[in-house]
């Protein structure tokens, strides 16, 4: 999956990650299957587990972790084959 496909990014800022913040992130993912999440500078040590926290919390994959920006993709229910 190209890093490009995904428009939609999600900001995760110095207040971190909370159930509202999971339930934006599924909210997204379920309208447009992949979205980039930016970490601020401050999570620059912790991007890799807060990453696979969301992950776990969303059952999405991980497609891309570069710098600050993960890349997350989940295939939408709503959409059919």
């Amino acid at each position: 999956m190209n890093r490009a496909l995904s428009n939609i990014a999600i900001n995760i800022g110095k207040a971190g990650i909370n159930d509202n913040v999971i339930e934006e992130i599924k909210r997204q993912l379920e309208s447009q299957e992949a979205l980039r999440i930016k970490f601020s500078k401050g999570f620059a040590s912790e991007k890799e587990e807060l990453s696979q926290e969301i992950v776990s919390k969303t059952r999405s994959k991980l497609v891309d972790l570069r710098g600050n920006v993960a890349v997350i993709y989940k295939r939408s229910s709503k959409k059919i084959n």
